[in-house]
């Protein structure tokens, strides 16, 4: 298991849940959900299927925004910022299924990551101005010695998305949600469907990325064994509850946990 993060200076929040609720006409997915991800640091939320989790985690993105509650990123409030201009904040996300453009190449998906942080306008855009192309030139030789280079796919750049394995692909959306130089990176399954290779490799990642870079991660994950090895504190939701947080060895412990979740008794 992996050790807690150090006992020096504490740590900010970097992102606060508070009170959130979420339904969706009659069907209740969030009730008052609160919790706080500390800075550099990598935290999962667990639970069974229709626990939540995904809805939580597109609450914080912005592609659900909650009935009641607040969501504050980086000291801010962001609760009602609609999706497409929390990027620009420094939040970045992946999804559960794969959503890349499987017929263009590694390099151009990985590119449309960095949409956020693009200075040229839309007619120096549209006309290819020096702007643009100085631009257009920063942005790959950024992207290659930088991400594709870093998640040891930059040999694929030229293959399309689609004619890559899974967890090659999985590992393309990655880069491009690091494309988008988040401060806070939200993983929705990101090692469902893989070998064990390739979940070996997809953690590694995900603990450099935490380690190197800094970024502070959010995930949600259903093998145990990577939660507890990776994750320096754990959410625990239930039927749009939050049951139970602490550290990994906390929720172990936890009887209830264990039972529903671990499945063995303490």
């Amino acid at each position: 298991m992996r050790p807690a993060l150090d006992a020096g200076p504490a740590r900010p929040d970097v992102l606060a849940v508070e009170g959130l609720f979420l339904s969706f006409g009659g069907v209740q997915a969030l009730a008052d959900v609160t919790f706080r991800v500390r800075e550099g640091s990598i935290t999962a939320m667990i639970g069974p299927n229709g626990a939540g989790k995904t809805s939580l985690l597109n609450c914080v993105a912005g592609f659900y925004r909650p009935q009641r509650g607040r969501i504050t990123f980086a000291g801010r409030d962001i609760t009602r910022i609609p999706a497409d201009g929390r990027p620009g904040l420094g939040l970045a996300r992946t999804f559960q299924n794969i959503a890349l453009f499987e017929g263009m190449t590694v390099l151009d998906n990985v590119k449309l990551g960095a949409h956020a942080h693009l200075t040229t306008n839309v007619l120096q855009a549209l006309a290819f101005s020096p702007a643009a192309r100085r631009e257009e030139r920063r942005l790959r030789e950024e992207i290659e010695t930088d991400v594709l280079d870093f998640l040891e796919i930059e040999h694929l750049r030229r293959r399309t998305v689609g004619s890559l394995a899974y967890g090659l692909q999985k590992r393309v959306e990655l880069a491009r949600a690091l494309a988008m130089r988040p401060r806070l990176l939200l993983l929705d399954e990101p090692i469902a469907g893989m070998t064990e290779e390739e979940t070996e490799d997809m953690a590694r990642f995900i603990l450099d990325i935490q380690e190197e870079r800094g970024v502070t991660v959010v995930l949600i994950e259903h093998d145990m064994g990577v939660v507890m090895d990776l994750c320096d504190h754990v959410v625990v939701l239930s039927f749009g509850e939050k049951i139970a947080e602490g550290t990994p060895a906390e929720i172990q412990a936890d009887p209830g946990v264990v039972a529903a979740y671990l499945g063995r008794t303490a």
